[in-house]
């Protein structure tokens, strides 16, 4: 039986409120006032008159379509479920290799690896004490490295996420197993999962390695090599996900998110590129808390704010350039050391939010991230979990099920309304560049931060087993770390390392470096000059990770965030 849109005044409906509020407060008394993270009050029931379905086609539409609220593509998750994207590091390549092709068996369909802090900081394994090796990432420090970690993985099939920041060394060791292997690099796909500096240089100050104008340059200039040479890969993501673990309500994070991005698109357009050709290969990489409907809203309002952007903003009219792509991490931040099964909990909620929300692909953290990089049993039940949500629990037969909702819709509408305002102030500011240099966002994350930290601690906010519900009888000491690597498996890995350096060519990895830092004081113009393009060159001739990483911050200049008093 079909249904007409509801059309108020409804009869009755006056009488049928009063009467349902008069025995609410009745039964509740003095009612709190409730907020969710980002600030915006939650009221007790939610009706048509908070939102109707005569405002469907403007702030709804279809999947696929503008405004783009339901989804990015047609047939979303019925059509084709999200990539199982777990991140994986530790130890040497071989262990990595060993755990990537383990996953892959388990159901992971797409692989995410994730380097030693020591890469991280942009150094070489025998630049750093021993001991810090492999503990948190794997250490990759040449194409060599990367050839054993991908050994067995079909790079022309398997989509790889780098989380590799500027100047995205990684990247360029895969480029140089896959030449190696006969692949063309027009077979290669995946993302530069940690290209966006502006959020390290914001929240996640160990990613900062290169000065900030330097690593505006290197970045455009990695889109426009990638959009030539390597079209299948993604080179911008932009973190939403640092700026919300680094204090950000859900809400601003995304705001601060966009900001972002609009920023990396006018870099772009700046540089003479068309926003058709660059914008379909833009992506986002988001924390999804435990707040869930927050979180629905905050994806659902992004996406729709998003396609508004690109489209009157900066005029782009291929409506694959309208989309919201984004990958979403389970939140880490919200994972407790206390209790940690619980985290499982807390893992199947956030990612069902982030399914919800519309996501295209997904990482669900392990229950044990909070005391060490995943054990293999919590890392395969983090697989299992997602498993269970796409094959066993239906979530993917309805698209945006939860649209329609006249609580999720007043919600997407409220953080839209949210998220254009912080947007407003920093293009204000001249643009998330200028604001970052002058400190806004990481006012945002501070303030926002602190005030969570300070409902913690009063009671506000319910951390179970925390700051409630607490256990005596500490029924989950069975649940232990990783064990660090091997030392003397580290030791020959580093031994192995000298040795190969010792033995290369000299006189081309010299030669290589130095084109590259020639590259890096010239003006862009073309890929003659492209950084990056000579960085791929640098590391196919056998120039390590520290050496390249050394090159640019003597050229382009050291990475030092802003200390904010």
């Amino acid at each position: 039986m079909s249904q007409k849109p509801v059309q108020l005044p409804l009869p009755g409906f006056e009488a049928a409120r009063a009467d349902w509020r008069a025995q609410y407060e009745a039964q509740m008394g003095a009612d709190r006032t409730v907020r969710n993270r980002s600030g915006i009050e939650v009221k007790p029931l939610y009706t048509p008159d908070d939102w109707s379905s005569a405002r469907y086609m403007d702030d709804l539409g279809f999947p696929g379509q503008p405004p783009m609220t339901r989804g990015i593509y047609p047939t979303m998750h019925r059509g084709r479920t999200w990539s199982q994207r777990q991140l994986i590091g530790f130890g040497t390549p071989e262990d990595f290799n060993g755990r990537f092709l383990k996953l892959l068996d388990a159901g992971a369909t797409a692989g995410s690896l994730i380097p030693c802090n020591s890469v991280f900081r942009g150094y070489d394994c025998d630049e750093v004490d021993e001991e810090l090796l492999g503990t948190c990432g794997t250490v990759i420090n040449s194409v060599d490295h990367m050839a054993t970690a991908l050994r067995d993985v079909p790079l022309d099939r398997i989509s790889m996420a780098m989380n590799d920041p500027v100047p995205f060394t990684l990247l360029a060791f895969m480029l140089g197993v896959a030449q190696r292997r006969g692949i063309p690099w027009q077979k290669i796909t995946g993302t530069s999962n940690q290209s966006d500096y502006i959020s390290h240089f914001i929240a996640n100050h160990m990613f900062f390695r290169i000065a900030l104008p330097g690593s505006r340059r290197v970045l455009v200039d990695h889109v426009a090599f990638c959009q030539e040479k390597v079209p299948g890969w993604n080179p911008v993501s932009v973190v939403g996900q640092h700026m919300q673990q680094g204090g950000a309500a859900p809400a601003e994070a995304m705001a601060l998110t966009l900001c972002t991005a609009i920023q990396y698109v006018q870099d772009c357009v700046d540089r003479g590129m068309d926003p058709d050709k660059f914008l379909p290969r833009f992506t986002f990489f988001f924390d999804i808390s435990v707040s869930f409907f927050e979180e629905v809203a905050k994806f659902r309002a992004g996406r729709r704010l998003w396609q508004r952007i690109v489209r009157e903003r900066f005029g782009a009219e291929d409506p694959k350039a309208w989309r919201f792509k984004f990958h979403g991490q389970t939140s880490g931040v919200d994972l407790t050391r206390q209790q940690p099964l619980n985290n499982i909990a807390r893992v199947t909620v956030q990612a069902m939010a982030g399914i919800f929300g519309g996501l295209q692909s997904l990482h669900t953290d392990s229950y044990d991230e909070v005391l060490s990089v995943p054990t293999e049993r919590a890392a395969r039940i983090a697989v299992a979990t997602q498993n269970i949500l796409k094959e066993e629990s239906h979530l993917t037969d309805v698209i945006d099920p939860l649209g329609g909702s006249f609580y999720v819709e007043a919600m997407t509408d409220a953080m839209e309304e949210r998220i254009a305002a912080i947007i407003e102030q920093i293009d204000k500011a001249g643009g998330m560049f200028a604001a970052a240099q002058a400190g806004i966002p990481q006012t945002y994350c501070g303030d926002s931060g602190l005030a969570f930290q300070e409902k913690v601690e009063t009671g506000e906010e319910t951390i179970v087993g925390v700051n409630k519900y607490l256990s005596e009888d500490e029924e989950d000491v069975d649940v232990q770390p990783l064990e660090r690597p091997d030392p003397a498996v580290m030791g020959a890995h580093i031994k192995d390392f000298q040795a190969w350096k010792a033995a290369r060519d000299q006189g081309a990895v010299q030669a290589a470096l130095d084109a590259l830092a020639r590259a890096a004081t010239s003006e862009p113009a073309g890929l003659e000059t492209n950084t990056f393009g000579k960085l791929v060159e640098a590391a196919i001739a056998g120039a390590t990770h520290g050496e390249i990483c050394h090159t640019l911050r003597r050229e382009l200049g050291f990475g030092d965030p802003l200390v904010m008093p």
